[in-house]
């Protein structure tokens, strides 16, 4: 739990985040694999399902139909970080998450350029 909170604070430090609020991975729910790619700063100021302009250094990340300002434990290679769903997306057959390009290179996601990773509601 120790290491769980120490990656909470980092990754809201991170983000610029001066509350930090404890975030709960859902008991009941298992990880879901998920294939992942990420987009980056060639789409900066672009216009987000959520209304606001994407940022490629914040913690966000782009699903078909989960609800905007779901959170995420996003886990990849070890490495795992909490994102906000504000976008909608991606729109590449047989990828199922884009995360921001900070999120991405959190876990190392963005050597790869995709892959599987685990994927867990956070309340």
């Amino acid at each position: 739990m120790k290491s769980f909170l120490k990656m909470l604070f980092v990754a809201g430090t991170f983000a610029g985040v001066s509350v930090f609020s404890l975030a709960v991975v859902q008991d009941d729910v298992q990880a879901e694999p998920l294939v992942a790619s990420y987009y980056g700063y060639e789409l900066a100021g672009s216009p987000t399902a959520s209304g606001v302009p994407f940022d490629p250094s914040a913690l966000t990340a782009a699903h078909k139909t989960l609800p905007l300002g779901t959170q995420l434990l996003v886990t990849y290679g070890g490495e795992s970080v909490v994102v906000t769903v504000n976008d909608r997306g991606p729109y590449v057959a047989g990828r199922e998450l884009d995360l921001s390009q900070a999120a991405a290179d959190t876990i190392g996601l963005t050597a790869a350029g995709s892959g599987v990773v685990d994927v867990q509601v956070v309340e």
